[in-house]
């Protein structure tokens, strides 16, 4: 078996090899997606988009222009409705993250080139050397020159190149037959021949037969059209994108049956095989594989910064997750095992992506929360899915139910679909969807698969044509003279603008910050002989023009007008504060331990927001060290400075590197301290010159942010001391309302407190004697059937939730029917019995009903479930509707 290192070089090879043929190599772009039509990034050409549709392909910190590149790219195709994850883990082929080998030209090189140079990749004895006689070609069945390329020019056989149409080689696949549009165009497939022992019988060469002896290694895409109104009409600019899957690629060169059984994999499937004594057996092993691949791509996408969440990309996390942890479940691993396969993922990946070494910790820690959550209930969760399909009636499971099973047991819609797979039954996926939206009440993202360019709405691109990128002053002045590139107003670019308008400028030069790196991008004032233009923020375009988004106050503004650019003086405050959550964040890892990292930030010039990976809230105690911590630094009057290094010279000087940015070669290096520093880290933003013109920074708060992740507030300089300030005006005006001093306050409160409890548990004693007095009459009242459920209910009078809850259970033991209902004003409570439970007795669906028809809503567990009504009389309703909805 090739070792990490062999596979490492693997990749190296194929970048190297395409550098030597004139291409730029690029780092891979972050999994977290710029196009908001995009949850992931899904295909190695996204990054490039703007060069397709015409932009020059200029690159930061890169002199020239570059119309070849490669890349290895990080992708997820998950979460979405194109979304293969049925699949993963039972085929050979399918990965929910994968890496994607892509070589592009930019309207430079074209078909011949392209073929040329990937069939010497791969058969050339200097670089793979595969056998040639196992490599297979197809085309699109019109793409005439293609298959001269492949025939004539190079020498394959005719029979070993295939046409087919554009449902296998063309992109997007059947483009032109679903009346798609914009650019598009053949493609061009190379496939290897693995052997008869990995085929079927009716497996006759590439896209033939159900076996896996034809394997997909390349994709040529010749984006040479523009579809419109199903017409194809010849590109001015014809470009070159390709895709190769390393994961298949790897498995061809080392031999091994599939990606599960190369060191991609290995480290991962034998720490399974560790922790549930259950040996690996290729594609038998369904949970070793499904395991192993979940494990690998949500380490890879919260290491770029993709946390579990209940939204978007966040929620394909946390699917994940649980997904595996369900799998280990059925392996019989009762304790989270997740967590435990980032160090061998790290081992697989981190050579090629540091970060995933670099965050290994942090993403553990991440992982592991949300393991334990999900685990804590998944015992319950499994029982009770295999109970309501077990009981179900037909072959559909409703929609609805799917969504109760997630309300309840946070049981993810695609492990109650796998669970009704194994029994032969469907989910109605739209009616999850219906309920989801209703319950949520917010907006879904979705992913894109298949479609060349997602619909973006980056309408800023065409800037990188024929400007160069904005000079940033930002480090070294608030005020500059500036020359006018680019006027953009409503999306569109404009000779001038008019008094009034708003608008975004494009400058040559500029001492606004951009907002970037968590740090609020300035305001500004532009002004000329005659005009002023307030900028109300900032913002850098992937390109690196600056964009000073704002509203012309007076005056006319038109393209090549000279200005004074006047940073607002506010940058200072903010200075203040981007330097304090540095050292806000080296005093955590001080106080804390060094698994904690940064989840993201927030630096403005009234306050900072920090969250960090640490599985428990932050102490008091801990709060108050950590503040004294960090204003230690502050009052010796460090140095910080700043300095653009290599990034390994800044990971040799134990730099933190920030979670989820993308760093190139060369990196910022800002430290704070000289020879025992108290911070290092990697960081674009503006900087105090010495920590004692912070003052000082106080801590606000301290709160959860996500499984694994505490978010804290402080306020430095000004705002630190306005802070103080208003907290000791509170004291003061609280202690005079009590009668007492601020030194005498504290045990002045805390002897009210003690009153006011004594008070409460008595008022408390006296609802429930009402509420037992109240029931007590009732209890003998007729008990009623229906739906084979027997029931009872009462309209009770001035009971509060917890008091109606205790009558609930009074009543329930008194009548000893399978289930009750009370309510008192607008409050109405559900309280189911054990056997009515067992037998599909469901508190939460029956509240939700009786209070929609009370005019309000509410819901909650099996067993007992809560709701508000609108009024007197839709409690009245909503009692009398008991027997028709049991009935229902």
């Amino acid at each position: 078996m090739a070792t990490i290192r062999e596979l490492d070089e693997l990749r190296s090879t194929y970048l190297r090899f395409f550098e030597s043929k004139g291409h730029l190599v690029r780092p891979s772009a972050s999994l977290k997606s710029e196009d908001p039509t995009l949850m992931f990034n899904v295909a190695g050409m996204q990054q490039f988009k703007p060069y397709f549709q015409g932009a020059t392909p200029r690159f930061a910190g890169v002199e020239g222009v570059w119309p070849r590149v490669v890349t290895a790219q990080k992708c997820m195709r998950a979460g979405g409705k194109d979304s293969d994850i049925e699949n993963v883990g039972r085929t050979r082929r399918h990965h929910t993250f994968f890496e994607m080998l892509g070589n592009f030209s930019f309207g430079d090189y074209f078909k011949a080139e392209a073929a040329a140079w990937a069939w010497e990749f791969l058969s050339d004895p200097a670089w793979l050397g595969l056998d040639p006689q196992r490599l297979w070609v197809t085309v699109f069945t019109d793409d005439d020159e293609a298959h001269e390329i492949w025939t004539q020019q190079l020498g394959l056989p005719e029979e070993r190149v295939s046409r087919f149409g554009e449902a296998d080689n063309f992109w997007p696949a059947n483009a032109v037959k679903d009346g798609r549009s914009g650019p598009c165009g053949p493609c061009s497939e190379i496939f290897y021949d693995r052997g008869p022992e990995y085929g079927s019988a009716d497996e006759t060469g590439p896209n033939t037969g159900s076996g896996d002896r034809f394997v997909e290694v390349w994709n040529l895409v010749f984006t040479q059209f523009d579809l419109v109104d199903g017409e194809l009409k010849p590109l001015p600019m014809k470009n070159i994108d390709t895709g190769m899957g390393f994961e298949r690629l790897a498995s061809v060169v080392t031999g091994a049956r599939d990606a599960y059984s190369t060191e991609l994999f290995g480290p991962s499937v034998r720490a399974i095989e560790e922790a549930s004594g259950v040996p690996y057996r290729d594609l038998e092993s369904v949970s070793h594989r499904i395991i192993a691949d979940h494990a690998r791509a949500v380490t890879m996408c919260i290491a770029d910064g993709i946390l579990p969440a209940n939204d978007g990309p966040g929620y394909v996390i946390k699917m994940l997750i649980r997904r595996a942890a369900r799998h280990a479940w059925t392996m019989g691993v009762r304790e989270p095992l997740i967590h435990q396969l980032v160090e061998a993922v790290a081992q697989s990946m981190g050579g090629a992506y540091p970060e995933v070494h670099d965050q290994r910790g942090r993403v553990a820690s991440v992982v592991k929360a949300e393991e334990e959550q999900f685990l804590s209930t998944l015992e319950a969760g499994i029982a009770r899915v295999a109970q309501v399909l077990d009981a179900l009636a037909g072959e559909m499971l409703p929609g609805a139910v799917a969504f109760d099973l997630w309300q309840t047991y946070g049981f993810p819609l695609d492990l109650t679909v796998e669970m009704a797979a194994e029994r032969g039954l469907e989910v109605d996926r739209e009616g999850y969807a219906e309920a989801r939206e209703v319950a949520r009440q917010r907006s879904r993202g979705a992913s894109t698969k298949g479609a060349m360019f997602g619909d973006s709405g980056d309408q800023l691109a065409d800037l990188a044509a024929d400007l160069p990128a904005t000079e940033s002053l930002a480090y070294d002045t608030l005020d500059a003279e500036a020359t006018v590139l680019a006027l953009l107003e409503g999306g569109e670019r404009r000779e001038s603008v008019r008094e009034g308008a708003s608008a975004q400028v494009v400058l040559d030069r500029s001492p606004c910050y951009p907002e970037g790196g968590g740090q609020v991008g300035d305001a500004a004032k532009l002004a000329w002989p005659g005009g002023a233009f307030v900028v109300a923020g900032t913002s850098r375009t992937q390109h690196g023009h600056v964009l000073h988004q704002g509203r012309l106050v007076r005056g006319t503004l038109a393209l090549g007008d000279s200005v004074r650019v006047t940073v607002d003086p506010a940058r200072r405050e903010t200075e203040k504060h981007h330097t304090a959550t540095h050292l806000l964040h080296a005093a955590l890892r001080r106080v804390l331990g060094d698994h904690v990292a940064q989840a993201g930030s927030l630096v403005a010039p009234e306050r900072l927001r920090f969250d960090v990976s640490h599985g428990a809230a932050v102490t008091p105690a801990q709060l108050r060290e950590v503040e004294r911590l960090a204003n230690s630094w502050i009052q010796a009057d460090l140095e910080v400075s700043a300095s653009v290094v290599p990034i390994a010279q800044a990971r040799a000087a134990g730099a933190m590197m920030l979670f989820g940015e993308k760093y190139g070669e060369r990196v910022r290096m800002v430290r704070i301290g000289e020879a025992e520093a108290a911070s290092v880290e990697l960081c674009g933003g503006t900087h105090v010159r010495r920590t004692g013109e912070i003052g000082a920074m106080v801590v606000t708060a301290e709160e959860a942010a996500a499984a694994g992740v505490r978010r804290l507030e402080a306020v430095a300089g000004s705002a630190a001391l306005e802070h103080v300030q208003n907290l000791r005006s509170v004291v003061q005006a609280g202690a005079r309302a009590l009668g007492a001093t601020p030194d005498t306050f504290e045990e002045r409160l805390s002897k009210l407190q003690a009153d006011l409890r004594a008070a409460q548990r008595e008022s408390a004693q006296l609802r429930d004697r009402l509420a037992a007095a109240q029931t007590g009459a009732v209890a003998g009242s007729e008990v009623h059937e229906a739906g084979g459920f027997s029931y009872a209910t009462a309209a009770l009078e001035g009971l509060d939730a917890a008091a109606l809850r205790n009558a609930a259970d009074n009543l329930l033991q008194r009548t000893g029917a399978d289930l009750v209902v009370v309510g008192s004003g607008q409050a109405l409570v559900v309280k189911v019995d054990s056997e009515a439970l067992a037998r599909g007795a469901h508190a939460g669906n029956l509240v939700r009903e009786l209070a929609r028809r009370g005019g309000g809503g509410g819901g909650g567990r099996p067993d007992m479930a809560q709701a508000g009504v609108r009024d007197a009389e839709g409690l009245k309703t909503a009692l009398a509707s008991v027997g028709e909805v049991l009935a229902a």
